[in-house]
């Protein structure tokens, strides 16, 4: 008998212990003030970006051209012949370029980089500069100036090209052939 009122007492102390699980409340974040204070933050990066390269723009003696794709260029040489064609989907390209800031510091000259042969269009390129060879013909050379995101925007190059960093590049196509 005593073991039966033991029992019963401890089935009923575990029945009673046992409550129905409890959801957790969510943690309220206001993602709207996150979202507002990262768009202000962008605005001024671009605003000082667009600051520095107006200033570049207006120190140098040279009418850059503005491009449809968002950077600016001019023709150190430029080709006249009528029979050369700039670059198509799948052509390679034999090219090479040399990376610098706005302030003409060098961060990878022509030596670091080496001749380089893209597909255009088909492999990895910085948008900026697989852009701007589309632009381009045998035998040209044309310095780039590539905003940050057209170049390696927010990240760099996780080596010598720092974050929102806009670059000039001189850039030469040695020849440009079918697939």
């Amino acid at each position: 008998m005593m073991n039966k009122i033991l029992y019963a007492t401890l089935v009923i102390l575990v029945f009673l212990s046992c409550k129905s699980p409890e959801a957790r409340k969510p943690i309220s974040v206001k993602t709207a003030s996150f979202i507002d204070a990262s768009v202000e933050r962008n605005k001024k990066l671009n605003a000082k970006e667009e600051a520095s390269i107006e200033k570049f723009l207006t120190d140098k003696n040279i009418d850059y051209i503005a491009s449809q794709s968002g950077f600016w260029y001019y023709y150190n040489t430029k080709s006249y012949v009528d029979s050369l064609k700039t670059p198509s989907f799948g052509n390679i390209i034999n090219f090479n370029y040399d990376v610098k800031s706005l302030n003409g510091h060098v961060i990878y000259s022509k030596e670091d980089i080496k001749t380089q042969s893209y597909a255009m269009d088909q492999e990895e390129l910085f948008t900026g500069l697989r852009e701007g060879l589309k632009l381009m013909k045998k035998g040209e050379t044309v310095t780039f100036l590539f905003p940050s995101q057209k170049a390696f925007g927010y990240y760099g190059d996780e080596n010598k090209i720092g974050s929102n960093m806009p670059l000039v590049c001189e850039v030469t196509v040695n020849s440009i052939s079918e697939k």
